[in-house]
């Protein structure tokens, strides 16, 4: 057995939460099947362009019940309500509810764990059945906290609900597994922004799996950031279903971390649901950084827009999958997919695969990836006109990004979220 699994298999030993809302079982069986299968190698396809034999050599503790102390000028430009973790535990002193409007609830899933209602926890008991998803199997063996975001019909929220997660030093390397859920009844809307900061270098291990459930006609606006430190290791994901006329717009900016893996899971059931999904994948220095995206189209006249910007630069790579299924029966539907790289220096690597599958009649799909240089012409262009190198190639990469933004409507969204992506780029190593 690797360190690896072998410190999970410990932390499991340990674990409070273990039998808690009747989900010993299943959880033991999560734990089996991740000893049983292993740690994927490179040979298998998903995990092909993200070897884990490094990770797989490193022992975690796991997370304590201590909140350790943080540079709290992080939360400056984050408003209430909001809920704060760090490395792994619930904040209670920087978490504020404040303002979060009426049939919305928003708690911490160790808060539904010990009150013991099976019904409310039910969702942590889903299986996941293939080999090569080895931290979603950890995670339902070893989750014990996170966010549990609920809406009831027809509710709606002005202001962003803001999830925190900061990962600080500690006296050991250690790992948190956290499991949320965002649930709109019919006809809610939320905005929720997401936030994976790092409050100093430290070397934790971060795993998450988030379910979003949205009913008919809900609507859901989800901003996520990581911007962890650069010795971090993050594996997050998250699994969507969208049931009829059901609209998600989503953003994500993956700005930092060391190893840092997302996997956007999306199911439009319902008939008329929609996606539009937009994302910046910024893998300078050392930083390696690998998205997935599994779209599923089951309901007539759905559709998914998809535009993903990624830069290499100095020693950085990033990989790209860029999955669209169109199910028999699927009729109507529009599926598009953009994803177009820039490598900024010699030493940097951008994997990307593009796959669309169709097994539907009169359907609209288009899918392309690039990689590629900034445009000589255009920089050529800005020189002309007296800009400096420099700053002409720092204003067409960020005008290169930018263009993702344009998924949200909110005017005071997509300047917070600009400035985050600007605060990023400033910091580009290109040598």
């Amino acid at each position: 057995m690797s360190a690896l699994l072998d410190s999970f298999a410990t932390a499991f030993d340990t674990l409070a939460a273990r039998e808690a809302a009747g989900l010993g079982e299943s959880r033991k069986a999560a734990l089996d099947a991740a000893l049983r299968d292993g740690i994927p190698h490179a040979r298998v396809e998903a995990w092909k362009y993200t070897p884990l034999r490094s990770l797989e050599r490193r022992r975690f503790a796991a997370a304590d019940n201590s909140v350790p102390a943080f540079d709290t000028a992080l939360l400056a430009d984050i408003p209430a309500p909001r809920i704060v973790f760090v490395n792994g535990r619930l904040d209670a002193a920087h978490s504020d509810s404040r303002g979060l409007p009426a049939g919305i609830t928003l708690q911490p899933l160790s808060q539904v764990l010990s009150d013991g209602a099976a019904r409310d926890a039910n969702f942590l008991a889903r299986k996941f059945d293939r080999a090569d998803e080895i931290f979603a199997r950890v995670n339902a063996a070893l989750a014990d906290d996170g966010v549990v975001l609920r809406a009831e019909a027809g509710a709606q929220a002005s202001q962003p609900i803001h999830l925190v997660f900061i990962g600080t030093a500690s006296g050991a390397d250690r790992a948190w597994h956290l499991r949320h859920l965002i649930e709109l009844r019919e006809g809610a809307s939320l905005t929720v922004v997401e936030h994976q900061l790092g409050a100093g270098a430290h070397n934790h291990l971060a795993n998450a799996v988030m379910h979003v459930h949205l009913d008919a006609n809900a609507s859901l606006r989800h901003a996520r950031v990581q911007d962890e430190a650069s010795t971090a290791t993050l594996m997050s994901r998250t699994d969507a279903v969208l049931a009829k006329q059901a609209d998600y717009k989503r953003l994500d900016l993956e700005l930092g971390a060391g190893l840092s893996r997302h996997e956007l899971n999306v199911a439009l059931h319902g008939d008329g649901g929609r996606l539009h999904a937009n994302g910046v994948l910024l893998a300078t220095g050392k930083r390696h950084l690998d998205t997935r995206l599994g779209i599923d189209h089951v309901g007539r006249a759905s559709s998914c827009d998809l535009t993903w910007r990624g830069l290499g630069a100095s020693r950085g790579k990033a990989a790209f999958h860029g999955g669209i299924t169109i199910r028999e029966g699927a009729d109507g539907t529009a599926a598009n997919l953009s994803n177009k790289n820039l490598l900024l220096s010699e030493g940097a690597e951008i994997d990307t695969q593009p796959v669309l599958e169709i097994h539907a009649d009169e359907v609209q799909a288009a899918h392309g990836a690039t990689v590629g240089q900034l445009d000589a012409t255009a920089l050529f262009y800005l020189r002309s006109r007296g800009v400096p190198a420099e700053q002409a190639r720092a204003l067409l990469t960020a005008a290169f990004c930018r263009e993702t933004l344009s998924v949200f409507e909110d005017a005071a969204l997509r300047e917070s979220l600009t400035a985050r992506l600007n605060a990023a780029l400033t910091q580009l190593e290109t040598t």
